[in-house]
């Protein structure tokens, strides 16, 4: 059993709902629902004040948070740390900037952004280890395909974290260009618009899939850079921004992204060869280029004699 704290929010906490804060701030094996018993109680108050869940916090509020224990039926502290090991043992992220409320991350192949069954490394692990003593807990704004790699946004503020999630919701506010290699000769010489529906197509393993049909539009633009009888390098700018969308509108016209399997095309020793490699914001823009490797890529210089 711990002790009572009494805890007064940052500039970076500041805008949250009180359930929100709370969450974050304690144990992250304590249930929601005991942190809503806590404050229907009245064990939890703001500024000395019983307070209900979802009041908004401001910079300089004390919140008084109770003593808890962490159930039982939890991972165990050497669990934990298990976990945590694995994570910090791999290659630190790659911040490749940093303005207010941001870290601009070059997020590699492989990587997801959260964990899940089976693999506990993931952006979000590694964000908690490295910034475990922060107020606000650098938080992901958008999400990449584990297999793409690429710019990802990391709020380091509340207030920043709400201002991007608002400009992903509004597909016309900000810009999102992609490189990617794919299968076969682009018959395209000038930059083509694409245009699809995709929908949800269930799998035997119960892995998500996308397919083109009824479903929701889907827009984006293709502009050929290097065109072989082989391969093709592809500049793409998405409109929408929709689960998969690149990879399968680019499939379902046979030309499936180099190493994307789920899509049709062959194993690369490189992986999926699909990079976020611009992004551009209302008073802001990140480049990072790719780094493949040849017979793609050297440094940042295209190898032509493919």
């Amino acid at each position: 059993m711990g002790q009572v704290e009494f805890v007064v929010v940052t500039p970076e906490e500041a805008g949250q709902k009180l359930l929100q804060f709370l969450q974050r701030r304690v144990d992250k094996e304590v249930p929601k629902s005991a942190i809503m018993r806590w404050i229907r109680t009245g064990q939890v108050r703001l500024n000395k004040g019983r307070v209900k869940p979802f009041v908004r916090l401001k910079q300089d509020d004390i919140v008084r948070i109770p003593p808890y224990s962490v159930d039982e039926s939890a991972p165990s502290s050497e669990q934990k740390k298990e976990q945590e090991d694995s994570a910090s043992n791999n290659i630190a992220l790659n911040i490749v900037n940093e303005s207010d409320g941001l870290l601009v991350l070059h997020k590699p192949a492989g990587l997801p952004v959260q964990p899940g069954t089976g693999h506990q490394d993931a952006v979000t692990t590694r964000l908690k280890i490295q910034y475990v003593d922060a107020p606000f807990c650098p938080t992901p704004a958008h999400r990449l395909d584990k297999n793409t790699s690429g710019l990802l946004l990391v709020a380091t503020s509340y207030t920043r974290l709400q201002e991007l999630h608002k400009l992903f919701r509004n597909e016309h506010a900000l810009g999102k260009h992609y490189l990617a290699w794919v299968e076969g000769r682009w018959e395209h010489p000038e930059t083509v618009q694409l245009y699809d529906q995709l929908s949800k197509q269930a799998q035997v393993d119960g892995k998500e899939r996308m397919e083109t049909g009824n479903g929701k539009e889907s827009l984006c633009t293709v502009t050929p850079l290097l065109v072989t009888n082989k391969k093709s390098l592809l500049h793409i700018s998405l409109q929408t921004g929709r689960t998969h969308q690149i990879r399968v509108q680019l499939s379902s016209r046979n030309h499936p992204i180099i190493g994307d399997t789920k899509y049709g095309a062959s194993p690369n020793p490189q992986g999926m060869l699909l990079h976020a490699w611009r992004i551009i914001l209302p008073t802001e823009s990140f480049v990072c280029m790719p780094t493949w490797k040849s017979p793609f890529f050297v440094g940042n210089e295209l190898v032509e004699t493919i």
